[in-house]
């Protein structure tokens, strides 16, 4: 084992193609459905969203998808991430175990989301998109867009959930920054945002309600705009590989392989980025490596969800799929990682866990941001709050190796910085913030909007 504790990759070592995971998947994929008709979907309607390229991705069984020059050479401003071997966070710990973390905060961005929104933005280009809509929890699937959409020459109009354009603000700015123009969701720009504000003016807004945003102005633009999205879609996780791809590189420079790969859960894709190359290893290889997700208390998707088939946002323009899900109606409490946010879960992800290759844990607020400043403490680095999520986690599998005397190595994505997440560190040590627990009912009642879809599982 080595007494490194960076190990980096050189340029020639950046992956040169996508992991498609459903190429090794052992189970079926679930019909994604019109949202109208409740029929399988077509091309044609997926192509008011979505540029043919990224179409095709969604639906390719090919193990690998080659990423184009252009992307790999804008990958290069700060691909490959390094992998680090948290040695002060063990000693803080007393823990035998090694803990590792691939550091994708190193992005101009602040995050692995540059992974796809680069990707996404390229084939948008080549296919003649001049304009994108989005939208964004906290402020990181933006802030990448408008970066990615910089670089390829694209307009871009990103529908901020308002919480978090309320408590981020600097995230706007990094958006406007790059050219993005940016509005707090709910807004007075689309029926869908009017009527949520008839209903309910003080709306904190949800990713749901600012994709129905998005995806409205892009489905009635006739042809002038189409529509990004930064995570749950299966063209979206493939794109995050890189990442793990990148890992199990390094954890071999390192002399090591991990027993537990973590990430944080929102829509799915800093988590597969990371777990899919190695869920690979465990279907391909006979490998036994413990693949798990971590999610809030307040929007448990995977740990108290329902496994249906639901639209992906509110407004019930996007796409039925079958996934983990709180409902699309659910709007999620107001806490400070925005990221996580959304209602459910990616599809293939949300499959995974139900035939038992992954795990899920849902942790709260409070013990998320006391792990954030544990890891910041030790390591120098403000986590993200999505991200701290896995650092909790991370930590619990210390402890308990720790308790058992047990050798245990570790991995996680520390999936994004915090340095625009400030104000949210500044109300936990204040004692300002509070713990949001499962709100049973008012999942129960979004349960009940589900869509009567007859199709077998």
């Amino acid at each position: 084992m080595s007494d490194q504790t960076r190990f980096t990759l050189n340029e020639t070592d950046l992956p040169r193609n996508w992991y498609n995971v459903m190429a090794d998947s052992p189970v079926p994929p679930a019909p994604v459905l019109h949202p109208a008709t409740f029929e399988p979907v077509t091309p044609d309607f997926l192509a008011v969203l979505f540029p043919m390229d990224l179409i095709l991705q969604e639906v390719s069984t090919e193990r690998y998808i080659e990423i184009p020059e252009p992307v790999r050479d804008i990958y290069k401003l700060y691909r490959p991430t390094p992998l680090v071997r948290a040695r002060r966070l063990e000693q803080m710990l007393g823990t035998p175990a090694h803990i590792y973390y691939k550091n994708e905060s190193v992005s101009p961005a602040g995050s692995h989301k540059p992974n796809t929104a680069i990707a996404q933005a390229f084939y948008n280009k080549a296919a003649g998109t001049k304009s994108l809509t989005t939208e964004t929890g906290a402020g990181q699937w933006g802030s990448a867009l408008a970066l990615a959409c910089n670089f390829f020459g694209l307009d871009l109009e990103v529908y901020m959930v308002r919480v978090s354009y309320d408590q981020k603000p600097y995230r706007r700015i990094m958006m406007e920054t790059y050219g993005a123009q940016v509005f707090a969701s709910p807004t007075d720009r689309t029926n869908y945002g009017r009527s949520v504000q008839a209903k309910s003016p003080a709306s904190p807004g949800s990713l749901g309600i600012a994709i129905s945003e998005a995806v409205e102005v892009a489905a009635t633009s006739d042809g002038a705009k189409k529509y990004s999205l930064g995570s749950v879609l299966n063209h979206v996780l493939m794109h995050q590989t890189v990442v793990g791809e990148e890992a199990l590189k390094q954890m071999d420079l390192a002399g090591e392989y991990p027993q537990v790969v973590i990430g944080c859960v929102g829509g799915g894709s800093n988590f597969a980025g990371l777990a899919y190359p190695f869920l690979r290893q465990n279907l391909k290889d006979g490998q036994r490596t413990r693949l798990v997700a971590v999610e809030p208390t307040a929007t448990p998707s995977l740990t108290k969800g329902v496994y249906t088939f639901d639209y992906g946002d509110t407004a019930k323009m996007a796409p039925i799929v079958k996934m983990h899900t709180l409902g699309h109606s659910f709007v999620p409490p107001s806490i400070h990682a925005g990221g996580l946010r959304y209602h459910g879960m990616a599809p293939s992800l949300s499959a995974f866990y139900d035939a038992g290759l992954i795990e899920a844990i849902a942790v709260p607020q409070l013990a998320t941001f006391e792990a954030a400043l544990t890891f910041a403490r030790a390591e120098g680095i403000i986590p993200a709050p999505e991200s701290a999520h896995a650092i909790r986690v991370t930590i619990d599998e210390a402890l308990d190796a720790k308790a058992k005397g047990e050798k245990r190595v570790i991995l996680f994505n520390l999936s994004g910085h915090g340095h625009f997440d400030l104000t949210a560190f500044q109300a936990y040590l204040r004692g300002q913030l509070e713990d949001y627990e499962y709100p049973a009912e008012a999942v129960q009642a979004a349960i009940q909007e589900l869509p009567k879809v007859a199709v077998e599982a």
